[in-house]
């Protein structure tokens, strides 16, 4: 699908507050493989799912003892429209808390996931559900794009760890961006291609014939975003070309050269570089420092406005420099 068919839909879900698309489990499975050692004797909850359909939950359930968890919580939100967050009406809001397989069949029963009633709405600000976050070690599940930065400061506030997925255009919002640059929040290992298929019900999906699956919507620019050490953070960019000012200009309006690939990154220039913000997939910070960004009009402590080269505007940038030069 075109990238900007995609960006309309997703815009439209966001204009609507009904942005809430399921994660397909084989996603899921292919994220939570690099962090299986965070999980054992830890508490997770998913805040943002109706566990009857959500696959963060299955996920979990399925896998309680083989990752060793503590205790499993998800909250459902209260629910009168069905494409919202499920395709069953709730008219009450619920959390299930799941400890543990207990007839040793290894599959969680219904029997041995408990359900209790929420007096609010299970809204994720929501006092209920705050109380349920304290309790939480890890936090796993897809947010409302529309709340992200509400979301994502929510977590920061009760120190929380956590693994969720977004969109990449939240890496140019301020308060997103200075977690990034201070290393408290970094991208995951990420899907395939840069784009997902999420489960819904409500929006028509534009995918071209080779990339349509029926009864999803498929969302470019979708990242993980995660506070927790994975490997791929400590692994260098391996990178081979030489500094030529010829082939590297320097913004107008700052004093950095201009990248238009992540590979291209020049070895052994010890200045101010403008990366694309997709650098951040390969970003290392025993390797690279985040100066600050390109991204917006608005000029603040870490945006020096969008970056123009010979007159003309570019894309966003990101502004790094070695740290081994």
């Amino acid at each position: 699908m075109a990238k900007q068919s995609s960006n309309t839909n997703l815009h439209r879900a966001k204009n609507n507050k009904k942005d809430e698309f399921y994660t397909q489990l084989s996603d899921i499975e292919n994220e939570l493989r690099h962090y299986k050692a965070h999980f054992k004797d830890k508490v997770v909850y998913c805040n943002c799912d109706d566990p009857r359909v959500s696959n963060f939950f299955h996920y979990f359930s399925y896998n309680f003892e083989h990752l060793g968890l503590k205790k499993l919580i998800a909250t459902c939100y209260k629910n009168q429209d069905a494409d919202l967050f499920s395709t069953n009406e709730s008219e009450q809001a619920v959390y299930l808390e799941y400890t543990g397989d207990n007839n040793g069949n290894s599959v969680p029963d219904a029997n041995e996931i408990g359900v209790k009633p929420l007096k609010g709405d299970g809204d994720f600000r929501s006092a209920e559900s705050i109380e349920l976050l304290k309790q939480a070690d890890i936090v796993v599940t897809n947010p409302p794009f529309s709340l992200f930065r509400e979301y994502v400061a929510q977590l920061i506030e009760y120190d929380k760890k956590f693994i969720i997925v977004g969109h990449q255009n939240a890496i140019t919002y301020k308060d997103i961006f200075k977690l990034i640059k201070e290393n408290k929040l970094w991208l995951g290992y990420g899907f395939k291609g840069g784009a997902g298929h999420f489960i819904n019900t409500q929006y028509e999906n534009y995918a071209t014939a080779s990339d349509k699956r029926d009864g999803m919507i498929r969302v470019s620019g979708v990242v993980w975003f995660t506070n927790l050490d994975i490997d791929k953070r400590h692994e260098d960019l391996i990178l081979h070309i030489k500094y030529n000012p010829e082939e590297y200009p320097t913004y107008d309006n700052y004093n950095a050269i201009n990248v238009d690939k992540t590979k291209d990154i020049p070895h052994d220039y010890a200045g101010h570089i403008g990366v694309p913000i997709t650098f951040l997939d390969k970003y290392n910070p025993e390797q690279f420092e985040i100066i600050g960004q390109m991204a917006t009009t608005k000029i603040d402590e870490f945006n020096y406005g969008y970056p123009y080269v010979n007159g003309n505007k570019i894309y966003a940038r990101i502004l790094i420099k070695h740290k081994k030069l």
